[in-house]
């Protein structure tokens, strides 16, 4: 039990551990946990997306443990990655070694490294997803580098119903969900 703890307290490490490309782009903030939330999001909503049958509960597991191990290595940026190499396979090794259900985290993390399965490739661009997602408000708010960003991360991109997902995030105003409604409930705030 205590192991098991132990893995849980590691999790939750996720929340104190900043994604560290930010601090290129001037603006926003997140941890790797809040980055993880939203993928799974999208991971779940890509699954049901695409037109083959795919497992999507497979998907949105790719998806909660594909940054795991930054808990042990940090999260690397594209700019760390030129000098940096972390060592992955130790840290997921010693990961797995210490929980009963460590095997099952371990395959979870290596399919999604492999990127050969559907789900694997869907996962993948959930976590691209969800960094578009990131740039597109960062833009909205007037962050004029997100941009340049944007390009390279939808470059990324590895199937049809991401790209098609990409092209609506990127034509919609990121505050129209709670928005557009511009009625006059917004002046006496409630309704007549």
């Amino acid at each position: 039990m205590k192991n098991i703890a132990n893995f849980l307290f590691e999790a939750g490490m996720l929340k104190r551990t900043p994604r560290s490309g930010f601090q290129f782009l001037g603006s926003g903030a997140e941890s790797v946990a809040e980055h993880i939330f939203r993928t799974v999001y999208v991971g779940f909503v890509l699954g049901h997306m695409v037109k083959e049958p795919v497992d999507n509960d497979k998907i949105i597991k790719l998806c909660l443990f594909h940054d795991l191990p930054e808990a042990r290595i940090g999260d690397l940026n594209y700019v760390n990655k030129k000098y940096v190499k972390p060592d992955l396979e130790k840290a997921v090794n010693d990961l797995a070694s210490t929980v009963p259900f460590g095997d099952e985290i371990k395959d979870l993390i290596i399919e999604f490294e492999k990127g050969e399965s559907i789900e694997a490739r869907l996962a993948y661009d959930a976590d691209q997803l969800e960094m578009i997602l990131a740039l597109k408000e960062y833009k909205d708010l007037g962050n004029t580098y997100a941009d340049e960003w944007l390009d390279f991360a939808i470059k990324r991109l590895k199937t049809d119903a991401a790209r098609e997902l990409a092209k609506t995030i990127l034509s919609t105003d990121s505050s129209l969900w709670w928005f557009s409604d511009k009625s006059d409930w917004w002046v006496k705030g409630k309704e007549e």
